[in-house]
């Protein structure tokens, strides 16, 4: 069967034959034990009413030993034997050039060289999914292959629902993922609802098909860390950033280091993922001996080089060792993925890494133990080292949330108001009044031919617009103007690409606008193919993240969601071609809401329309938000927005003299 039969059949009615288990393949781990006997049964009727029941006596069997085995029935006999990545558009079946687009987004996110555990169907965070098993995969590109512009496809947690009549200018894809009442959205309410095969966490980009490989944070990793040290007023060269994480997201920091100018030490527990970036070049060097990486440390900061170094073993030891040593750290973060602690998100130090899955499988309240000790050693050892004047920021993963729970003291003394712990969020100190406030965010774009060809003319357009827009911009963005031109001029050298032909910038809603309008007339042209719209929904508006995206928020609506829903909801009616809004992301399963989009450009003048609607209101409505907390930076921004469009009218916030209170 050729690649498009294979996609146009779906679930097959012939079983394939079952695939033996790839152990170079870089795989989940075995998930907790949490499902009764009688709820075993309900994960396996949930998992067989995907198939014919002449097909059950055969799959019952299999599908038992997988959720016995790993904790979850992946259905790994349905895994396609052709090769998953992003072909170009041309190459997808269907009746709608949109669908094709999607089906093309869904597949980056699957790569091998994309996704964290491609046969999970697991993109990025440990727990981040595209689907929770085969016959979903299977069955939404059958779907996609089939649509029409007057269907809309319904996407429930991984899921497709089914195909439904709408109309040309409706999203043709609606996306939710692990959108549970709120009562029911502890950390094990995911486990039990994931293994019975009714909800999943779509993480940020992973289950809305918008990921891009680790190009997406190295941006927003980058501008951290320049902004980071000139809060400290020290230049990058020489100066060392330590940090650890290097699986889908965070596997972005030695690369951030690298354009940043510094010298970045990363450590990582895992071998795989830790050889994986080396061989992709995002890492330099990779050390697995403590002596070995201070003298390799020192040297480096005797020469001034630009570096990046992964330590193979636990962050811990190093903390506690560059203390011993007296070695200064300059900047210091975390972004293991502590959303999902005891899930592999975070390993617990002093065991190797074997035994450490081992005992989260067997052991899961041992495993917690060990990982809470682990974190009071982790914050203790990160104390003595601000102490002596290194700069912590905590990267919105939630490693103070976790850490201040295990009772590391990693609390305010004399906590303000959203401020209770010792250390800031990037986005209170660097990130949301420098950028998010102002409308800056993570705009992105895939160049659906796959051509790199097209990646560079783009590039070469979204340059083009920056440097005339910043000759008339004001003073308050200037800089931010400034890092994103260095930014795309040297985003080809730097060899960003992993997957689809795509890009990132930090844009706000002019720019944003004028790049996307700018795309559609080259597309019109016929000077490149389309090109697909989107942004990480670590955004200005996108997400509702009390300990991240909108940690400066301070009037008191840090937990509420009302501007991710109408993000979404205001998305969907104006024009975006799918939408998608989910519980958990980053930060964890019941701490954020994210909402996020995808539209096609296909040099239209409808798809102009569509972007000059929508693109402005997905950024000014959460500026309009950050506004009304009182931000400087938001009040500015959306006070010219108005300026620019009469038919917006915002409500804006009146100061109180603190005298009176």
């Amino acid at each position: 069967m050729t690649f498009k039969e294979q996609i146009q059949q779906g679930i097959p009615d012939i079983l394939p034959q079952p695939k033996p288990y790839d152990a170079a393949i870089n795989h989940a781990p075995k998930r907790k034990e949490i499902l009764t006997a009688e709820e075993k049964k309900l994960a396996l009727r949930n998992a067989l009413r995907y198939f014919d029941p002449k097909h059950h006596s055969e799959l019952v069997p299999e599908f038992s030993e997988e959720l016995e085995q790993y904790g979850r029935i992946y259905m790994y006999r349905f895994r396609p034997e052709y090769k998953m990545y992003a072909r170009p558009i041309d190459e997808y079946p269907g009746k709608s050039e949109q669908a094709k687009a999607i089906m093309l987004m869904i597949q980056n996110n699957l790569d091998y060289a994309v996704a964290q555990h491609p046969h999970e169907l697991i993109t990025y965070g440990g727990n981040g999914a595209v689907f929770s098993n085969w016959a979903q995969y299977l069955l939404t590109m059958q779907y996609l292959s089939e649509m029409t512009d007057e269907q809309t496809l319904t996407m429930y947690s991984g899921h497709p629902m089914g195909l439904f009549p709408s109309h040309k200018e409706a999203p043709r894809v609606v996306v939710t993922n692990g959108m549970v009442i709120p009562n029911y959205s502890a950390p094990d309410d995911w486990e039990k609802m994931n293994a019975l095969g009714v909800s999943q966490y779509g993480q940020m980009t992973a289950g809305s098909y918008m990921y891009i490989g680790p190009q997406g944070i190295v941006h927003g990793t980058t501008i951290t860390v320049l902004n980071g040290f000139r809060k400290i007023k020290k230049n990058p060269k020489g100066g060392l950033f330590v940090t650890s994480g290097l699986g889908g997201m965070s596997g972005a920091q030695p690369k951030a280091g690298n354009i940043a100018g510094c010298i970045t030490v990363c450590a990582e527990v895992n071998p795989k993922i830790t050889h994986i970036r080396h061989s992709q070049g995002w890492i330099n060097e990779v050390i697995e001996d403590l002596d070995a990486l201070v003298q390799r440390v020192a040297l480096a900061k005797t020469n001034n080089e630009t570096i990046s170094i992964a330590y193979l073993g636990n962050i811990v030891d190093v903390w506690e060792r560059f203390d011993q040593e007296n070695m200064h750290i300059d900047l210091g973060s975390d972004q293991t993925s502590l959303h999902n602690p005891w899930a592999g998100g975070y390993y617990p130090a002093g065991i190797s890494f074997e035994e450490a899955n081992e005992m989260m499988a067997n052991q899961p309240e041992l495993f917690k133990e060990k990982v809470q000790e682990t974190l009071r050693r982790h914050a203790a050892a990160i104390n003595k080292h601000t102490a002596k004047g290194t700069y912590f920021f905590d990267y919105g993963n939630a490693f103070l949330l976790e850490a201040s729970r295990a009772g590391a003291d990693v609390m305010a003394e004399n906590p303000t108001l959203g401020r209770e712990f010792k250390y800031p969020s990037y986005v209170q100190d660097i990130m949301g009044p420098m950028c998010f406030d102002y409308g800056f965010g993570p705009f992105r774009w895939v160049c659906t031919s796959g051509k790199p060809e097209d990646l560079a003319k783009t590039d070469a357009i979204a340059c083009a617009v920056l440097e005339k827009m910043i000759e008339t911009s004001p003073i308050e963005i200037q800089q931010q103007m400034q890092d994103n031109i260095q930014w795309i001029k040297g985003a080809q050298e730097n060899k960003l690409v992993i997957g689809s032909q795509a890009r990132i910038l930090y844009a706000d809603a002019e720019g944003r606008t004028k790049i996307a309008e700018a795309f559609n007339q080259a597309i019109a042209k016929g000077e490149i193919g389309y090109v697909v719209l989107g942004r990480d929904h670590h955004d200005v508006s996108g997400t509702d993240s009390p300990y991240r995206e909108t940690s400066n928020i301070y009037d008191g609506s840090r937990f509420t969601a009302d501007m991710a829903i109408h993000n979404v909801i205001g998305d969907s009616f104006r024009g975006a071609t799918w939408v998608s809004i989910h519980n958990g992301g980053g930060v964890g399963w019941g701490e954020v809401i994210n909402g996020g989009f995808g539209m096609v450009l296909d040099g239209s003048k409808e798809a102009s329309k569509r972007l000059a609607s929508m693109l402005f209101w997905d950024v000014n409505n959460g500026i309009s938000r950050r506004s009304w907390a009182r931000n400087e930076g938001a009040i500015f921004a959306i006070k010219r927005a108005m300026e620019v469009e009469p038919l917006l009218k915002v409500t804006l916030p009146n100061a109180v003299e603190d005298h009176l209170l």
